[in-house]
């Protein structure tokens, strides 16, 4: 598996990075995890966007899934597209919430995705077995294991501290969590971690890396990066443009 960050902003697009988007690729099949805002300019320096086989969202917030547009936009105008549906794994009312963020028109987008809703359990996507669980966020989302050839990723989506997310993570040899909230008190619950806690889920899940993502322009990356290994040392954070072989 060779993992590639698109995006790792979180929250909203930051002055060097889009928000989350990353591409898996194995064996010639290509995958995106998210598409949030601003990554589907960069997602063009890794891949033609026609390659594109599968992409999955974990949720529909903004920042992790409003360039479907651009992709969109792609796909109908650019005389490039094989005009063949790219399956979208999203949870259920994605294929409207996403139609109205195009265009209020009621047009519709299953000309270019074919609309696959998603829930926990398990599946097969291309060559990778997936296994998706409901993460800790105030609307629904989705952590992802991707298995294959003997190696997993977890992908942690958006999550405040959660029992289900080190499960998904259990073994796994890379955990890519977000790190969003900074340390400190009254911080709202079920929302995200801190860098320590994504170190705590790293830590109690046995995984062989922690990869930290998805923090915010505002919020102190070293900081996060420090509280996350003095609790598991195997950590480091993601830049733009990073690949790992997996």
């Amino acid at each position: 598996m060779k993992l590639t960050v698109v995006g790792c902003a979180g929250s909203a697009p930051g002055p060097r990075s889009a928000a989350s988007c990353y591409l898996v690729e194995h064996d010639g099949f290509r995958l995106v995890l998210d598409l949030g805002n601003g990554a589907f300019g960069p997602l063009q320096t890794h891949t033609d966007p026609g390659a594109v086989d599968a992409v999955f969202l974990s949720h529909l917030h903004a920042d992790h899934c409003l360039d479907v547009a651009p992709f969109v936009v792609w796909h109908r105008y650019s005389g490039r597209s094989s005009k063949q549906r790219v399956p979208l794994y999203a949870p259920v009312a994605a294929e409207r919430r996403l139609a109205l963020a195009y265009d209020n028109d009621g047009e519709g987008l299953t000309d270019v995705f074919d609309f696959v809703p998603v829930g926990p359990g398990s599946f097969t996507l291309g060559p990778f077995e997936v296994t998706l669980a409901r993460t800790a966020h105030p609307i629904e989302c989705y952590a992802i294991r991707l298995a294959v050839d003997g190696r997993s990723l977890v992908y942690t989506g958006d999550t405040g501290p959660c029992d289900r997310v080190v499960e998904l993570a259990r073994g796994a040899d890379v955990l890519l969590a977000e790190a969003a909230h900074p340390p400190g008190p009254g911080l709202p619950g079920g929302l995200h971690l801190t860098g320590r806690e994504a170190g705590e889920h790293a830590a109690a899940a046995g995984v062989g890396r922690l990869l930290l993502t998805h923090i915010p322009a505002w919020v102190d990356e070293i900081g996060q990066l420090f509280a996350a290994s003095a609790v598991f040392s195997e950590t480091e954070l993601v830049r733009t443009g990073a690949t790992y072989e997996i």
